[in-house]
């Protein structure tokens, strides 16, 4: 058809209107006003009112591994009202669905999602800001990787990584994506440990000699468990449970009790279980967050009892399972005196009962000096607000990682080895050098 249209399907003019006399336009414009001035209804929670956090203000959240620990840190986060948590992401079915319950009981509703691949986690909810990664050591890395190339900061559980590959692509990924970390070595946010370590970095022990850090006894079989018939996948998706770790067939012994998993090294970190938090805090009390001891002499044992790191400064970091009233402790001598701390400790044990005559001030002054608060979850939502590093950052979770990696190491061989702090590698032990990272299976990668 050309030309114009038939008439019937012509648009038609509209009518001119006559134009406003100047009464209808004042009138119109009275009542125009009148709405504008009228008190609008906006509930106090939308403004932060009554104790309420405004929605522009809530940080929205999701969970990948939420059983286990992850199981114990969901609550804590719930505890928080600038917390909004929408999803959350198991490959098994019971710890998903008690993880969704816990959710939905906290905000009294059914709204929140649960998810069985992180990979539909992330394609489901751009509206995360952040996400809790409590899952096993071997998906740490890979899911803060995904986590972060997406663009939301991670509160990861330790031990974070699996190699010192790993983590040298986690802090690079961090820096690349502008994101903030925190590593669940919560030890750096807590009053008597706090205290050990300002009593070392003060100098009021005298010269630190010795660092102390208690560990688990090592045991890492390389060895695979046999073949049992897999529940079906809704219940346990097997593969999802591997992940990046290589292909073993299902055996309910690696899940049995508190980590049974933990003890193989497809799976676990060996003296890291302990060491992630113990020699953390030994490194933070040097002021050497950023960097990893450099002499590692092998413990003649199969347990690493007594096992001897030093750093650059002549410090030695002694490893032992035994003398501990508590989990998780260190004991830090100097030159004028010493300081221990485990879990469960009401003060930590000193050598002389007036170091602890001023244990309140020295820990108000470290947070008045560094603004950090005695809640590592608090820390975490304060860094993501305020778009700082956090206590346990992701470069302070690298170098922990990487003393107790060389550890392990050191176990496997059987040998001393020496590590250059500056590049990041044994020195002349190829070796040695040839474990520093973790293959990935297929499709996992970092």
């Amino acid at each position: 058809m050309t030309g114009h249209p038939p008439a019937d399907i012509a648009p038609k003019a509209l009518p001119s209107k006559p134009p406003l006399g100047r009464r209808e336009f004042l009138r119109r414009a009275v009542l125009a006003w009148g709405a504008l001035a009228l008190p609008q209804v906006v509930p106090g929670s939308a403004l932060g009112l009554d104790g309420a956090v405004a929605p522009s203000q809530r940080i929205v959240m999701g969970g990948i591994g939420i059983g286990g620990r992850g199981g114990y840190d969901l609550p804590i986060l719930l505890q928080f009202p600038e917390v909004q948590f929408v999803a959350v992401c198991e490959v098994q079915k019971p710890r998903r669905d008690a993880a969704k319950q816990t959710v939905d009981g906290k905000y009294g509703n059914k709204d929140c999602a649960a998810h069985r691949d992180l990979r539909d986690l992330f394609a489901a909810h751009a509206e995360m800001e952040a996400v809790l990664i409590a899952t096993g050591d071997r998906w740490h890395t890979p899911a803060s990787l995904i986590a972060m190339r997406a663009g939301k900061d991670v509160f990861c559980e330790k031990p974070c990584t699996m190699s010192v590959v790993e983590g040298q692509t986690m802090v690079e990924t961090a820096r690349l994506n502008g994101r903030i970390f925190q590593a669940g070595m919560q030890r750096l946010s807590e009053a008597n440990f706090v205290f050990c370590d300002e009593l070392a970095r003060s100098g009021r022990l005298g010269r630190i000699q010795t660092v102390r850090a208690h560990i688990l006894p090592w045991k890492m079989s390389t060895k695979a468990l046999p073949a049992q018939p897999e529940p079906d996948r809704e219940t346990l998706d097997w593969d999802l449970w591997l992940g990046p770790a290589p292909w073993r067939p299902y055996n309910a012994g690696y899940l049995a009790g508190c980590g049974a998993w933990l003890d193989y090294y497809d799976f676990g970190t060996g003296v890291a279980g302990w060491g992630s938090h113990t020699i953390c805090q030994c490194q933070s009390a040097l002021g050497l967050q950023e960097s990893s001891a450099v002499e590692f002499e092998y413990s003649n044992n199969d347990t690493a009892e007594g096992f001897v790191a030093r750093y650059a400064n002549g410090v030695k970091l002694v490893l032992s399972a035994k003398g501990w009233r508590g989990s998780c402790g260190v004991r830090y001598e100097g030159t004028e005196g010493w300081a221990s701390v485990a879990d469960c400790y009401p003060k930590p044990d000193v050598s002389s009962p007036a170091l602890l005559a001023d244990f309140d001030k020295i820990v108000g002054d470290y947070q008045a000096r560094t603004q950090r608060p005695m809640h590592h979850i608090r820390d975490f939502l304060d860094s993501v607000r305020r778009r700082r590093p956090c206590i346990a950052s992701e470069i302070v979770a690298h170098r922990t990682m990487t003393t107790n990696h060389v550890i392990n190491l050191t176990m496997l061989f059987k040998r001393n080895l020496k590590w250059d702090a500056a590049k990041e590698q044994c020195v002349n032990d190829a070796e040695a050098n040839r474990m520093l990272s973790r293959a990935l299976r297929a499709p996992w990668h970092l």
